[in-house]
């Protein structure tokens, strides 16, 4: 099996693993569990979604030891494919038509990303500076995006994660080859770098757990676009990775982004509670005003 091929395999994996974290994060976001940090850390069901998650991030560690960036985080998308479908069962009702052709066009978007994106296995690491650089930028981003105190901000948050999570994916690269190159895995640059992976991987993980609360599609389409997005970014800027196709692969990695960002919008147009009534029986039968009068009244 090729460098190409296990990077595949080991993104299909880890996948699987966030999806069904993200679908467990949310059912506690809707339930009301995640507002403040002692009721998720008192919370068994929040400490398995964290194991799934670490589980995750380390299947996805290991696939950025034999992939680029720019052809690891656009398998992400293959959360999206997981987890609406599996989000449906788990709330006993059907995916919607809208959910499914948004997942869809997200998903053919970052396939068309991921045509171009393919090459070879990563050689060239973030040096401290530039590690530090890149956490500092991300880092003022999040902030402004999570600045503003607003109920209806389960995008912002998304956004935020997704960043959150291609520091850590471009970070933990770095590791990872330096570690398999037989460097020191206790060097001042690895071991920084390191701390800074845990710090962007467990924010995240918090970000994503609020944008959670206006439900699953949606905040979990726009992490799985701005990760690759912002880590592609950092892989052409800092890690000399290119796109491949000259001119073509620019225009499909172009009509994909359009395409992702048609899917994130359908799914923005699916509201969670209209979603969650549908295949729970038909609705109530609302009581003339009167009679719902005269009832209040006894």
């Amino acid at each position: 099996m090729n460098d190409t091929a296990l990077a595949v395999c080991l993104c299909l994996a880890s996948a699987v693993a966030y999806a069904s974290a993200a679908v467990a994060q949310e059912r506690l976001a809707r339930a009301a569990v995640a507002r403040s940090a002692r009721a998720l850390l008192g919370n068994g069901a929040w400490w398995w979604s964290a194991g799934l998650n670490a589980s995750a991030a380390l299947l996805h560690a290991a696939a950025l030891r034999y992939g680029p960036l720019t052809l690891v985080q656009p398998l992400g998308a293959l959360t999206l494919v997981a987890a609406v479908p599996l989000g449906a069962r788990r709330a006993g009702r059907r995916v919607a038509a809208t959910e499914w052709r948004g997942t869809l066009a997200t998903v053919a978007g970052l396939g068309l990303l991921l045509l171009p994106a393919s090459g070879p296995a990563p050689d060239d690491t973030l040096t401290l500076a530039e590690a530090l650089a890149v956490s500092g930028a991300t880092a003022a981003v999040i902030l402004l995006l999570t600045a503003v105190k607003d109920p209806r901000s389960g995008l912002r948050h998304a956004t935020a994660s997704g960043l959150a999570s291609a520091a850590a994916s471009a970070l933990t690269q770095t590791v990872a080859v330096a570690g398999g190159r037989g460097g020191s895995l206790l060097s001042v640059r690895v071991v920084a770098v390191a701390l800074l992976v845990v710090v962007f991987a467990v924010g995240g993980l918090l970000l994503s757990q609020r944008a959670y609360r206006g439900g699953l599609g949606a905040p979990l389409a726009v992490v799985n676009l701005a990760n690759p997005l912002a880590a592609a970014a950092i892989g052409m800027v800092l890690l000399g990775e290119r796109l491949q196709g000259g001119l073509l692969g620019v225009l499909l990695a172009v009509a994909g982004a359009a395409a992702a960002a048609r899917g994130v919008l359908l799914l923005t147009r699916t509201p969670p509670a209209a979603v969650a009534l549908r295949g729970t029986g038909p609705a109530p039968t609302p009581r003339p005003l009167a009679l719902a009068r005269s009832a209040d009244r006894r």
